[in-house]
Parts: structure tokens; sequence; C-alpha cells
């Protein structure tokens, strides 16, 4: 009777490697949507349409580069989308004092770093669970937000200031596409080619280990708080920007949607695994089938109930997908 052996990934070619990987799957997944898409419908191939659909997913990708090594960590930050709503509140209520756009942005970004600060210490330094302190910041940020604005909105931002939200920088290349391109070039060598990458991928496997190894695993995961916060700032002012108001129910529900992009690039919610390449196939996934959904007319809480259950699909899949490369 003969028997099949296995060879350990390890001893794979590199090429086979690629081939089983999540990242290939991913890649394969985009092409059939954008397939799918040209022929639902005809304005699908316009390149302004193209151009247009990246801002479905720029500004949550910025964030989820981010929040990609936090939960790689194995922690988790769900008061993104508050402090964007904090962050342009405050940018707003600068512009109604007579800030200019280089003060705006550096409102925003302080903000943005000001809260991850918050949840940083918070965790770090009073061992709180993250889960239950970002829960908590969520409606703090949110709140804070709701005070200041009611249910007015500010308006009168600099004309220059729209260029981040607006502007292009090459034909259909937006500025915040090329934004995009280099955060996600960045947070790849960050994670892949530099120590502190390694240490993020040591703590999220075993954090005990980790510290006896050498790592300060709580100033690790205060920088990647602050990160994360950093990256929220950004959105922010790329959002606010767009958009050119501000109200406190700015970019509510988001955190469901970066999370989503995260787990479905195929970061473990465990923490330990997961890569940024992943993360940039996610969420041209993502902007694909929210933007072929929008020229279908289908309503936002259908959109709502898909992202739902992406989310719970791409938690299980991960689990198949190792079972049916284990067999």
């Amino acid at each position: 009777m003969s028997t099949t052996r296995t060879i350990p990934d390890r001893l794979q070619s590199p090429l086979q490697r690629n081939l089983k990987s999540w990242e290939t799957l991913l890649l394969l997944v985009a092409v059939g949507i954008f397939i799918l898409n040209s022929f639902a419908s005809p304005y699908f191939l316009d390149p302004w349409n193209l151009s247009d659909a990246t801002f479905n997913f720029t500004e949550k990708a910025m964030i989820a580069f981010a929040m990609a090594l936090l939960i790689i960590s194995g922690e988790i930050d769900l008061s993104v989308a508050s402090i964007i709503a904090l962050a342009s509140t405050a940018m707003g209520f600068a512009v109604q004092m007579g800030f200019g756009t280089p003060a705006l942005v550096m409102v925003g970004l302080g903000v943005g770093l000001v809260c991850g600060a918050f949840n940083g210490v918070l965790v770090t330094r009073f061992g709180l669970p993250s889960i239950v302190v970002t829960i908590g910041t969520m409606s703090l940020f949110r709140g804070i937000s709701y005070i200041v604005l009611g249910d007015q909105a500010f308006r009168g931002y600099p004309i220059d200031f729209a260029f981040f939200g607006q502007g292009y920088v090459w034909w259909i290349i937006s500025f915040e596409l090329a934004l995009f391109g280099v955060l996600a070039v960045i947070f790849g060598v960050l994670l892949h080619k530099t120590n502190f990458g390694r240490a993020v991928y040591a703590i999220g496997n075993n954090p005990v280990a980790a510290a006896f190894s050498g790592i300060r695993v709580a100033r690790v995961k205060f920088i990647l708080f602050l990160l994360t916060g950093l990256m929220s700032g950004v959105a922010a002012i790329c959002l606010t920007s767009r958009l050119g108001s501000t109200r406190p129910s700015i970019a509510m529900g988001w955190e469901l949607e970066i999370v989503t992009m995260v787990v479905l690039g195929g970061v473990s919610i465990l923490g330990g695994a997961g890569t940024i390449p992943g993360v940039v196939l996610a969420a041209f996934i993502m902007g694909l089938v929210t933007f072929g959904l929008g020229l279908l007319n289908v309503p936002g809480i259908v959109m709502s109930i898909v992202i739902g259950a992406l989310l719970i699909s791409v938690i299980a899949l991960p689990r198949l997908w190792e079972k049916w490369k284990t067999r």
C-alpha cells in the first residue's frame, strides 16, 4: 500500500508557497469581482469611475495598515472611527477660529496622536483589556463630538484644504490613492523588514516569551496605539477634506469595516500572523464590492449586511484554508 508524503511549507520553493498563500486567493477573488462588476454595470470600466471607486477604501485602509500591526501584536482598537469624529470636530472648531490649512493638518494629526496615546496608556500602563478600553473611548470620543456640535455642522474650510480629499496628483491618480500607496510601502517595510516588525510578530505569538527575550512589550504596544491614532488623524483630514464639512456622525460604523478589511487580509484575529500585502488586497476587494453594489443602486443597509457576512466568513475561512492545506 502506497502512502502520500506531504512536503513541509519550509521545504517548498517560494513559488509553491506563494501559490498556496492567502494573498494569492485574495488576488484571484479581486480579479473575479472586477470581472463581475464590468459585466454588471456598463459604467464600471470608465477610468474616472474606477478612480472614484478608490475613495471607498483608501481612508479606511490607511487606518487598517496600523490596525493590522496592532492586531498582530494581540491588541485591537475599536475607537478609530470615533477618533476621526473628534479630530474632524477639532479641525472644524479651528476653522471657526480662523486657522489655515497647515494648522488644520497639525490639529487633525495632534488629536489622533493624543487619542492613541490615551488608549495606549490605559492598556500598557494599567493593564486593561484593549477591547474594553477602546469600546469605552469609542463612546467617549464620539460623545465629545456630539456635545460640541449637537445637530450642527462645521463648514467653511479653506479652498486649499480640499486638495487632501479631492485633489489629483496625476490624471486619475488622486492624492488619497497616492498616499495609500506610500503608506502601504512604509508599513510593509516596517512590518516585514525591520526588527520592530519582528518584535510585533513575537509579541503576538507569545508576549511572555517576547519579554524574556528582551523585547519591551509595553513600549512596542504603546507605539502601535500611537500609530493607529495617527492614522486615524490622517484619515480624518482626508475624509473631512473630501466632504467639506464636519458632523458628529462622520465615519459612523467604520470600526466594523476596518476590522473586516484587516481580517480579510489574512491577519489572525488572535494575533501573531498577517501581512500588509494581504491588507492591501483586502482593501481593493472591499472597495470593488461596495462600489459595484453602489453602481447597482443597492441600499446601504444591504451593504452593511454584506460587510457583516464578510467578517464572519473571513474568520471561518482561514481555518478551513489551513485544514485544506494540511490535507
